[in-house]
């Protein structure tokens, strides 16, 4: 019977032993992936407990919290939602969260370590959240989401010195406020704007790319001054009109007959976009070169994050000479976001070096103690002085005297280049009207942008990027330096 009752209570501490291993395991272990688990109610409770910390815009919250039901106490409130989307993104109680709202989760809702007192692991009271400061302008976002009106399309401005990025919109934008809950209200809205791969709430400005067409002109020159197949702007070159592609019988012909584009100086070239000369420069220079330049103004960069991370521009390889040609006017291949092609024009005006972009200033606590500061960082010397300021010269005549003269703005030093990119299979889409953008005000203080705009309503003949993204702009221009 003792040998029974040895072996019944060695068995009985074999369990418990096991037990207390398995407690410990999840309770210390597991206890971060627990924690982590989406499917944990609990972070959901403790997130919405109390009031999160605010997103500004121009020193002023454009979020807030109202009292919620339930077992969540508040809910996420979003001023001018439409307007700010593309910046905040969502917080929702049944669908997570984007964009700033979910880079900065922790600090929004008090669980950062940063935000904690001397005494939390005493009291393990949970501080209240803090703020993200970004460098978006209030009045720049304004003018660029009333000059894009109605039309479905993207525009980005940045300040080229900095890399601040001082708009970002996204047209037709979408209300965050109809899904922060969770009501029936709240899911028929997520059904509504998650339908075809939540192409609703998209963030064009950051995260849809397009055929850059004429704006990708300005990294063709860029590339044909620093390899120095040409020395000067102003210098004649050698180009048909009309160019046959190399190796084909494809004849390559302008928008405008009757442009000077025959043997045509870069400066001319740009001025009336002549796709002779910059598709037989592209050829001339060759992939290697013309890749070399294009990824030193962003493209092929996999992991640019301001902080949201902004989806990859494109120049293609392992093309024939004649596909080289077609990226020289941003064809063929060539993707770009609205964002990499405000860098283009933000690194002209910066004297050829490029800041990288970035809509976040700096984190506070609740009581406005900065946690941490986001400076200016350089992303890359993208050209020579020479070079930059020789673009910054025949970008001001695209303005003055070229394509570009609907944003021209009395009182400022603008320069530009517009851009009509073909869309769809045989060009049998809407072309994308692009323009992209920097204007100086004599003090120091300018702005670059960069504007696409899918006008499907647009008769095709009536699209151009100097008339209907060049005063959008101008807009932006007008708002920043002249107000």
């Amino acid at each position: 019977m003792t040998r029974s009752i040895r072996r019944a209570s060695l068995f009985c501490l074999l369990l418990v032993l096991a037990l207390m291993v398995r407690v410990t395991w999840i309770a210390v272990a597991k206890a971060d992936s627990y924690d982590k688990n989406p499917a944990n109610a609990r972070n959901t409770i403790d997130r919405y407990a109390d009031p999160l910390g605010n997103i500004l815009v121009g020193g002023q919250p454009v979020t807030g919290s109202k009292a919620g039901g339930g077992s969540l106490a508040y809910q996420r409130t979003y001023a001018d939602g439409p307007l700010y989307a593309p910046v905040t993104g969502y917080s929702s109680q049944a669908y997570g969260s984007t964009q700033l709202e979910n880079l900065y989760g922790p600090l929004l809702d008090g669980s950062d370590p940063r935000l904690a007192s001397p005494f939390a692991a005493l009291t393990r009271d949970r501080p209240a959240g803090g703020d993200v400061v970004t460098s978006i302008d209030p009045a720049v976002q304004q003018a660029a989401w009333n000059a894009l009106g109605g039309k479905q399309g993207a525009a980005v401005a940045i300040d080229p010195d900095t890399g601040r990025i001082l708009a970002l919109v996204s047209t037709p934008s979408w209300d965050p406020n109809r899904i922060t809950g969770r009501s029936a209200a709240d899911a028929a809205a997520w059904k509504q704007l998650s339908a075809d791969n939540g192409s609703a709430m998209l963030n064009s400005a950051l995260r849809s790319t397009y055929a850059p067409g004429s704006t990708f002109k300005l990294v063709t020159l860029a590339a044909a001054l620093e390899n120095g197949l040409y020395s000067d702007v102003d210098q004649p070159t050698d180009s048909p009109d009309p160019y046959t592609l190399p190796g084909t019988r494809t004849v390559l012909t302008n928008e405008n007959p009757s442009a000077p584009c025959t043997n045509a100086s870069l400066r001319t070239a740009l001025e009336y976009s002549c796709n002779n000369v910059f598709a037989k420069v592209a050829a001339d220079l060759g992939e290697t070169k013309m890749a070399a330049q294009a990824a030193k103004f962003g493209f092929g960069l996999g992991q640019l994050d301001v902080p949201v991370r902004a989806a990859e521009s494109v120049y293609p390889s392992g093309m024939e000479k004649s596909q080289v040609a077609l990226t020289g006017i941003g064809q063929f291949s060539v993707t770009a976001t609205p964002l990499q092609m405000a860098m283009v024009s933000a690194a002209v005006a910066n004297g050829g070096v490029l800041m990288k972009p970035s809509m976040v200033e700096k984190l506070t606590d609740h009581s406005g103690r900065t946690v941490q500061e986001f400076g200016p960082a350089r992303l890359d010397q993208v050209m020579s002085k020479r070079t930059a300021d020789q673009i910054h010269s025949a970008m001001v005549s695209v303005v003055t005297a070229g394509t570009g003269r609907a944003a021209a703005v009395k009182g400022l030093t603008v320069g530009g280049k517009t851009g009509t990119a073909q869309n769809g299979i045989d060009n049998s889409g809407i072309p994308y009207a692009w323009f992209t953008s920097f204007a100086e005000d004599g003090s120091g203080k300018r702005i670059a942008t960069a504007v696409v705009v899918l006008d499907g309503s647009a008769d095709r003949d009536a699209v151009t990027g100097g008339g209907l993204a060049g005063p959008v702009s101008k807009a932006m221009a007008q708002a920043y330096l002249k107000r």
